[in-house]
Order: C-alpha cells, then structure tokens, then sequence
C-alpha cells in the first residue's frame, strides 16, 4: 500500500489543532487509525492509504507510526513539515496552523475527522486505547509483537458480509497496485 504521507500529516495537524496544538502520540495514533477505519467504513477508501496493524497497544497505522516514531525519513512536504519530533511521548504542530491550509483533506476527509474528535476527542490517551481494545474486533493482541490486519477482516468487523468484505478488501488490493505503477513512474 502506498502510504500519502502528506495527507496523513495532514490528519495529525487537524487532530492536533483541535487539541491546541500538542497531544500524546498514543492518543494521536488511536484518533488517525479510528478516522481511517470510519472513512473505510462509510466509503470503502482508506484516507491514509497505509496498512493496518495490531500491536500491544490496539490498532495502528504502521508506517504512520514509524513516522511518529522518527524511524523512516519523512519526505519533503510530509510528516516532518508540520509535526515536530516525538518528545516526552507527545507530539506538536511546528507552526500555527490554518485549518484550510490542509489542501489534502476532502470535505468528506474533514467530515470524517470532526466526527472521531466529537466522539474521542475528550477521552485521555489510555481511554481511547482501551476503548479500540474492546470496540474494534479486528484488533487482535500480538502478544508482544505486531500482526498485520486485513483489509477483509476489517470490513467483517464493520458488519459487512463476508463476500461484501471480499470485494471491498479486493477493490483496495486494485487500487493499490495502481498507486505503486505511479508511484515508481
């Protein structure tokens, strides 16, 4: 899968924005991965186009979190533009920030990223983990390790029949192969 870094940065910038501007990286992961799973459940399109992984903590984004986590180098115009390093386990926007100076976020992104932070917004960093421990089923724990979860599994965990879940997991599988034919040219 083709990660959009710009546009995942993006998502954190908002999500940060609304909290003035600071957050823990706990609480920032499990908001960015519940706006991905609700923009897969209402539209059937990833929003980060990252992949999904179950870790000790409960569900991530696992090339955001290695972005998160200064382990890859953040392209220009990415992560790095806008989120300082993680610090203290927290992280903050690098400037003031306008909220329609993020160009990569649809009025249906923005849609989807006002709902998760009316509904998680206010929860500490160990509520909302708990919370994607028992209310997201695709989550399974690794035992100390990370396992990947899948596009399928996922969508049978948002209620979704186990061919609809096919279908919409392939039509992901599609796409993705497209976005790394342009992203090699």
């Amino acid at each position: 899968m083709v990660l959009n870094e710009r546009k995942v940065s993006q998502m954190a910038a908002y999500f940060l924005y609304k909290r003035g501007g600071r957050m823990s990286h706990l609480k920032l992961m499990k908001l960015l991965y519940l706006a991905d799973r609700e923009s897969l459940r209402l539209h059937g399109l990833s929003m980060t186009g990252d992949c999904l992984v179950s870790m000790p903590h409960g569900p991530v984004l696992s090339m955001t979190l290695n972005l998160m986590d200064g382990d890859v180098e953040s392209r220009p115009n990415g992560w790095e533009s806008l989120i300082s390093a993680k610090e203290n386990h927290e992280l903050s926007l690098k400037t003031e920030l306008q909220l329609d100076a993020l160009d990569e976020l649809s009025k249906a992104d923005t849609s989807v990223l006002e709902s998760i932070w009316a509904k998680f917004g206010s929860m500490k960093r160990w509520e909302i983990r708990n919370y994607t421990h028992q209310h997201c089923p695709e989550w399974e724990d690794p035992q100390g390790s990370s396992r990947p979860i899948s596009f399928e599994k996922l969508f049978q965990s948002l209620g979704r029949s186990s061919d609809e879940a096919k279908r919409l997991a392939d039509h992901i599988t599609e796409q993705q192969h497209i976005d790394e034919l342009f992203a090699a040219l």
